[in-house]
This record gives structure tokens, sequence and C-alpha cells, in this order.
């Protein structure tokens, strides 16, 4: 079970980290699908989709303006308002749908529907943002160190300090010292790989500060996406979203921190691009 979970995640990470060194449209491809899978199984593990469905007519107008939202990310050049554009008017033809065909759906699969979307698809976009914004290529990897390596000193600090649990009743094995770990540990490697790339690259602010700050902020997060997507788990009685990646379960699985993560560190470099 070890082995082939350690493959896999490896394999995630170098595919994960080659299409966000790309960029582009070879980034947007794999982000789309990621949320496209991902929006399945929120819908299914929520359930708006039962019965062994895999689409209906709120979902499929979900996937279709997912779809959209992309296109438009593309087209736009990451225009944020082209893109909340899309979102509201997703929001309206969902409506649409509640009430021309009620009583078919439950308001709350339309709420859980439109949920769905915008966990999954919406959030994880600013992967995408990030990687296309100016100085991208810079700040796009504290997004993955927020998250991935938060995972990791997290677990390590926890099992060698861990005395006081953190969420007792949602996750037992999580530690107060192991959370502390999973932002400070990160945030220095991101403040090493900014006091290395500060050598040629000046933003105008403090870079080694600043990359470590903006980890930390995202480590937290990546720990609230983590128990946010555990706390769904639980209420729906449910192990893992699916099995699509051996030995860690579907994308929400694999993505939970990441998919959280991802606004906070695009929103916070873009104050800091812009000087606030």
């Amino acid at each position: 079970m070890f082995k082939e979970r350690l493959i896999s995640g490896i394999v995630v990470a170098v595919v994960t980290i080659g299409l966000t060194l790309a960029g582009g449209v070879y980034l947007l491809a794999l982000l789309l699908v990621s949320s496209l899978i991902g929006m399945f199984e929120f819908y299914r593990a929520t359930g708006v989709l039962t019965d062994g469905k895999k689409i209906d007519p709120a979902t499929g107008i979900a996937y279709g303006f997912m779809v959209a939202y992309y296109v438009l990310a593309h087209v736009t050049h990451q225009s944020i308002f082209f893109m909340v554009f899309s979102i509201v008017v997703f929001f309206l033809v969902l409506l649409a749908s509640y009430v021309f065909t009620f009583p078919k759906y439950d308001v709350k699969d339309i709420m859980f529907t439109f949920a769905g979307f915008f966990y999954v698809g919406v959030m994880i976009s600013f992967l995408y943002l990030t990687r296309c914004s100016k100085d991208g290529i810079y700040t796009v990897w504290l997004i993955l160190a927020a998250s991935w390596l938060c995972d990791v000193f997290a677990y390590f600090t926890g099992m060698l300090l861990g005395k006081h649990r953190l969420c007792p009743n949602l996750s037992p094995k999580k530690s107060i010292e192991g959370a502390v770990g999973g932002v400070i540990f990160p945030a220095i490697v991101a403040g090493i790989y900014g006091y290395i790339i500060s050598r040629y690259y000046s933003p105008g602010y403090n870079v080694v500060f600043v990359f470590a700050l903006i980890t930390a902020l995202g480590a937290v997060a990546s720990q609230l996406g983590d128990l946010s997507a555990s706390a769904i788990k639980r209420n729906r009685n449910i192990k893992d979203y699916g099995n699509l990646i051996p030995g860690h379960g579907g994308i929400l699985d694999r993505f939970d921190s990441l998919i959280v993560v991802a606004p906070i560190v695009y929103f916070i470099a873009v104050c800091f691009a812009k000087g606030f």
C-alpha cells in the first residue's frame, strides 16, 4: 500500500510540476480535467448524483459552464471580469433550471451544484491565474509549497512532537504541534527559495520575507482545506472521494489543500506586486 501510494504520489507531483512549469494551455487543460472529475466526486459525495448517475440536467449545466469558464480564462487573457461574469450567469441559469423544472430538484441539490462548481473548479483555477500573472513563474511554486510541504512537515512534526489534538472529533491523529510545524517549515523553505532567486528577481519588495509570509498563510489555508474536505467525508460517511489515484483516492482527496491555497496565494501575491 505504501509503495503504491508513493509511486502514484510521485507521478501526480511530476505531472503537476511539469505542466505548471509549461503553463499556458497545458496547465489549463490539466486543471479543467481535474475540475470536471473533482466536481463529479463532489456531487456524488454530497448526494446530488445518486443511484450511480454520472450526470443530470443540473450537473450537466455545471460541467458545461466549467468548460466555458476555463475557455474564457484563456481567450480573455485571465480577465477576472469575464470569469466572474461566467460564474454569475451560471448561477442564474441554475436558478432558472430549479424554477422551471420544479419540483424536480430540492434546494440543497441546487446549492450543492453551485458549491461544487465554485469550490472545485473556480478555486483551483487560481493555480492557472497565478502562473499567468506577472512574475507567476516565481510565485506559483508557493502554492505547491504551502499545500504539499505543509502535509509533509505537519505529518513528521506531529509524529515526533504531537501531544495536543487539533480537531479530535474530526481528525484524531492531527495535533496542534503538527499544525504549527506544517506552517513554520514550509515558510522557511519558501524563504530560502526567495533568497536564492532574489539574486536575479527584484519585484520591489523583500522576496525572502514576502515569500515566507505568503507560504505561511497558505499553509494555514492548506490545513483548513484538508480538514474541510475531511468534514464533508465524515458528514457523508465515505472514506475517499474516489479511487482514481491509487493509494490516495480521488482528485479531491489529493488536491483538497491546493484548492484552498491557490486563491490565497494569488490574491496576496497580486497585492504585493501592486505595492499594497
